[in-house]
């Protein structure tokens, strides 16, 4: 598929028109990664506006004790990291993907000089700024504000797949031992708010698991 063609499945493009989506891809590229790729690095310097148009980007920080603290993971077709760009400030955090991807990078000193005057546009873009800062505030009160029970009846609330991933897994994004999730698995399933099916669970009773966030 070609740039433009790219470009013009975008919602945030939709109302470009052919020209313009043409000229916007005379300064665009796409760079294809592989799961465990590294799209960038905390504290590396951007250069372009991203849009990722393929697989799933993993966004996080680590600690003074290792510890990897998961900010958001984006999927198709987000911007990523614009505020960064914006500023002109190094990342705050590092990507990864975690599977297969493909991103576009815009040169973002054109974008700007020849579109952020389109009023629609701008305020897409702010639009979307406006929804990571969201995302920090959804960060900052799973882990600094809830306690390990609410931090998790949140975390299978708002996350379709979090009953498929292995304990291992989900528990290192709640940033608890494996062996604290399984106990709060155990605990809801005695409560009757989980239920177990074969080697997975279901949520039976959401709304009384919201009652430990809400």
């Amino acid at each position: 598929m070609s740039i433009v063609d790219t470009l013009k499945e975008v919602h945030f493009f939709s109302n470009l028109e052919r020209k313009e989506l043409e000229f916007l891809a005379q300064f665009s590229r796409k760079r294809i990664f592989n799961a465990g790729e590294i799209l960038f690095y905390e504290k590396e310097q951007p250069h372009a506006l991203t849009l990722l148009i393929q697989g799933i980007l993993k966004v996080f920080k680590t600690d003074n004790k290792n510890n990897e603290i998961v900010l958001y993971r984006f999927k198709p077709k987000s911007l990523v990291a614009e505020m960064a760009v914006l500023e002109e400030i190094p990342y705050p955090a590092s990507a990864i993907f975690e599977s297969d991807g493909e991103v576009l990078e815009i040169d973002f000193e054109k974008f700007k000089n020849h579109f952020l005057t389109n009023p629609e546009l701008a305020l897409s873009f702010f639009k979307s700024l406006s929804q990571k800062i969201k995302n920090l505030e959804d960060v900052i009160a799973l882990n600094v504000v809830l306690d390990s029970t609410s931090r998790v009846a949140k975390y299978l609330c708002e996350n379709e797949e979090a009953l498929s991933m292995k304990h291992r897994e989900l528990s290192k994004n709640l940033h608890m031992t494996p062996e604290t999730l399984s106990r709060i698995f155990q605990k809801f399933v005695k409560l009757g708010y989980l239920e177990k099916e074969g080697k997975l669970f279901r949520i039976k009773e959401r709304e009384k698991l919201t009652y430990f966030f809400e």
